[in-house]
Parts: structure tokens; C-alpha cells; sequence
């Protein structure tokens, strides 16, 4: 698996839907985007084209104003998450994302969908290397109240764009979609990629909806772990 395979990058929007982003002025902390020609490589917007087979596909990082960045992690820890050593890979991913979020000073949000009810870990503070003892820690069981964890943070995220409207906002969801029943009519508004944790030899398939549904990216943990 690539280094920072995982890292939720900003991804341009354009359109009815598009985002407040920082102003054209050429300097200052909100100034103009610039696209790099070379440096370090931004490998979710790589990865999100297909695997790179040469030079021409790899996507680097954006030279850009430090606009605060927040990125909403929602982990689906039920008990299905436990078959084929799912939730464990994705652990892996999730140090990474961690990591990558502590050396850009992103605010990070942390939310599980196990059991009764969702449960906030952490709400929008600065990365910290605390993040890896409540990783390890990490379990699965029960079941998936996920419809209930993504209502929650869409009122979430609505109500933080009030309170800081120049702030950009990521949604990172890793679920194996083993739900008994989906429907939503919340929208995230903000970019996202979603991971699908669901193996074995018998899959619903239900992720790449949920995905769908949510207007999200989406990706299969198997296809990032062989990249």
C-alpha cells in the first residue's frame, strides 16, 4: 500500500454544489490555489483516477493558502466488521489518515456507528498523537446504527459551516455496508470518500449504494491495501 494512500486531500467542486473556497488574491493566508508540476505526490487524488502506470497519472499536491481543514471520520465497528480481519486492515489505513491529518494540522472528528447508537470519540480538535492509543484500542461488535451516525454528522457538519464558513471539510467513511436497511435524505455537503471493508465469498454489495447515495467516492479496502 502507497505511503498516505489514505490522506483526505482537498478535491476541487465546481457548480451548483461547489463550496466556498479561498479568494484569488495572489498572497495571504486565503490566497489563490496553484497547481504543482512536481513535489510530493497527492496520492488520494491519484488514486481516485486508477491505479498510475506513469508519470502523466500522478496527481501532486497543491501549492495553496492554509485554509483550516477539518476532516469527519466515521468507522462502522460492528460485529460483521470482525470477518476477514476488515476492521484490523482498516486500523492500518486509519493510523495513516491520522498521521497524515497531525503533519497538515488538520482538525480531526472521529465517530463509530456500533452497537445502540453512534459515539463520538473526538469533535473537531487538533490531530494528536493520542489518536493512536483510541485506535488500538479499537474493537467491533454489535450492531451498525450507521443511518443514525451519518444524520448525526450531517446536523454536525451544517451546524460547524455556520460557525466557520472558510473552513474545508473532508468525510472519510469506512464501512463493509452490512446494514439491515439504508435510507437517507441527509447530505454530507462536502467531499468524501467512502472504503468498503465487506469481504468473503458472499457480499452485498450495499457500500457502493450507500456511496452513491451520499455522493461520495468509493473505494474497496482490498483495491487501496494492493496499491
Amino acid at each position: 500500500m502507497a505511503k498516505k494512500a489514505l490522506g483526505i486531500r482537498p478535491r476541487a467542486t465546481g457548480g451548483a454544489d461547489a463550496r466556498p473556497r479561498p479568494g484569488t488574491l495572489d498572497s495571504g493566508k486565503q490566497g489563490a490555489s496553484r497547481p504543482a508540476p512536481c513535489g510530493a505526490v497527492d496520492w488520494v487524488q491519484t488514486l481516485l483516477q486508477g491505479r498510475p502506470r506513469q508519470r502523466k497519472d500522478l496527481v501532486f499536491k497543491t501549492r495553496r493558502g492554509t485554509a483550516p481543514q477539518l476532516w469527519l471520520v466515521i468507522v462502522d465497528a460492528s460485529a460483521s466488521t470482525r470477518r476477514h480481519h476488515a476492521l484490523t486492515d482498516a486500523k492500518g489505513l486509519l493510523a495513516e489518515v491520522f498521521e497524515d491529518a497531525y503533519r497538515q494540522r488538520a482538525r480531526v472528528a472521529v465517530m463509530t456507528a456500533s452497537g445502540l447508537n453512534p459515539q463520538w470519540h473526538v469533535s473537531g480538535i487538533k490531530a494528536a498523537k493520542g489518536l493512536e492509543q483510541w485506535l488500538e484500542g479499537l474493537g467491533a461488535g454489535g450492531g451498525t446504527p450507521l443511518l443514525e451516525a451519518v444524520g448525526e454528522a450531517s446536523e454536525w457538519l451544517n451546524a460547524r459551516r455556520r460557525r466557520f464558513p472558510l473552513e474545508e471539510q473532508r468525510v472519510l467513511l469506512l464501512t463493509d455496508g452490512r446494514l439491515k436497511a439504508w435510507r437517507t435524505s441527509h447530505a454530507l455537503e462536502c467531499p468524501g470518500l467512502l472504503v468498503d471493508m465487506e469481504r468473503g465469498p458472499i457480499r452485498l454489495g450495499r457500500a457502493r449504494q450507500i456511496a452513491s447515495d451520499l455522493h461520495i467516492e468509493y473505494r474497496h479496502l482490498d483495491e487501496l491495501q494492493t496499491l
